[in-house]
C-alpha cells in the first residue's frame, strides 16, 4: 500500500488541532478536540490516539497508509522528543515522542509549537521557497521560530528562538510571566496591546472613542485598539505606535543577528494587517543594520491556524 498520509497535531492548552495531510501538504481531513489537562496532562496523548482511530475508521483509511505522526507542543523539546516543561499542561520531562509511538502506533516526530508554525510557513506559506526565515507569532504571548538553511535553530536545551523574551525595556519594564521584566511579550502580545492601551486611557484626558468604549465596558481588546486606529482615533494611534516601536526594535536586532530572508509575522494580533505592519516597518528601517535591511523583508503569515499542523506534517515528511 502506498504510504502518503501524515497524522499531524498542533497541541494547544485548551484545544488540540488534528489533521490528516498528504505528503504534498494537502488536507485530507481536519478536526479539533478539547485538550484534557487534568491529572498533569496524562490523558492528552491517549485522547489524541482514540480520536485518530475513530476518524480513520469513519474515513475507512488504513493506518498502513500513514508515514508517521508529527506534533507541535508547547515548551522546549529536548533530545528524544522529551518536553522539558510545559507549565500549562502539567508536563515535566514528559517523553512525548515515546508516548505518541506507544498510543498512536506510528513513527513520531515532535517539535515546539512555534517552531512547527515556522516550518509550516516555510513549506507552504509566506516563507515558501526560502531557507532562512524567522517567524514571530503575536498571540496571547509572543512565540518565535528560527529556521536557518532549512533547519530549526533549537539551541543547546531546546530554548532557542524565544523572541518573546528578548528584552526591549531595560528600565521600568512590565513584569513577564517568565519572571523577568521588559520582555517583548509584555508589550507586543494581545495582552501587551491591552496593557499599553489601558495605561494610556487611564492617563489621558483627550477625547477618544477607544477611551469611551473602555469607560462604558470596563475593558478593551487588541482588536478594539486596531479598529479605533483605522477610524482615526488618536489615542489608539499612540498605542499602536508604541507597540510597533518595540516590534521594529526587536526585528532590527533579529535581522542584524541572523540576516534572514524574511521575518514572518503571524498570530491573532497580526490580523490587524497593515495597521500594524506599516508602523513596524517604519521603526524597523530606523533600527535595522543597513546590510540586513536590504535583504530582510517583514511579511504577514499566510497559513493562519493551519501553520502548526502543516509544520507538524513537514517534520514527518523531511524524515522520510
Amino acid at each position: 500500500m502506498k504510504k502518503d498520509y501524515i497524522f499531524a497535531i498542533d497541541l494547544g492548552g485548551t484545544t488540540t488541532k488534528l489533521a490528516i495531510i498528504n505528503d504534498e501538504g494537502q488536507f485530507i481531513h481536519k478536526w479539533e478536540i478539547p485538550t484534557n489537562i487534568s491529572e498533569n496532562g496524562r490523558f492528552i496523548v491517549p485522547n489524541i490516539a482514540d480520536s485518530f482511530n475513530e476518524e480513520i475508521d469513519k474515513l475507512q483509511v488504513s493506518k498502513d497508509r500513514f508515514l508517521g505522526v508529527g506534533m507541535g507542543a508547547p515548551g522546549p523539546v529536548v533530545q528524544d522528543g522529551v518536553i522539558s516543561k510545559a507549565v500549562n499542561l502539567g508536563w515535566e520531562q514528559f517523553p512525548l515522542k515515546l508516548e505518541l509511538e506507544r498510543f498512536v502506533q506510528l513513527p513520531a516526530f515532535v517539535e515546539n509549537d512555534a517552531n512547527c508554525a515556522a516550518l509550516g510557513e516555510m513549506w507552504l506559506g509566506a516563507g515558501k521557497g526560502l531557507k532562512n526565515i524567522v517567524c514571530v507569532t503575536l498571540g496571547t504571548g509572543v512565540g518565535g521560530g528560527i529556521i536557518i538553511n532549512g533547519e530549526i535553530v533549537s539551541g543547546s536545551n531546546g530554548g532557542g528562538g524565544e523572541i518573546g523574551h528578548m528584552s526591549v525595556q531595560t528600565e521600568d519594564g512590565y513584569r513577564c510571566n517568565c519572571g523577568k521584566s521588559g520582555c517583548l511579550e509584555t508589550v507586543a502580545s494581545a495582552t501587551g496591546v491591552v496593557r499599553i492601551a489601558t495605561e494610556y486611557i487611564q492617563n489621558s484626558n483627550e477625547r477618544s472613542a477607544l477611551k469611551d468604549l473602555y469607560e462604558k465596558t470596563g475593558a478593551v481588546t487588541s482588536k478594539d485598539v486596531f479598529d479605533a486606529k483605522r477610524n482615526g482615533d488618536s489615542l489608539a494611534q499612540k498605542v499602536v505606535d508604541r507597540v510597533a516601536f518595540y516590534l521594529g526594535y526587536a526585528f532590527g536586532n533579529v535581522a542584524a543577528l541572523l540576516n534572514p530572508e524574511a521575518i514572518v509575522v503571524g498570530g491573532g494580533v497580526s490580523k490587524a494587517g497593515d495597521a500594524l505592519l506599516t508602523p513596524i516597518q517604519s521603526y524597523y528601517e530606523r533600527f535595522a543594520f543597513p546590510a540586513s535591511k536590504k535583504d530582510t523583508k517583514i511579511v504577514l503569515a499566510t497559513l493562519g491556524n493551519d501553520a502548526g499542523v502543516l509544520g507538524a506534517a513537514w517534520l514527518v515528511k523531511k524524515n522520510q
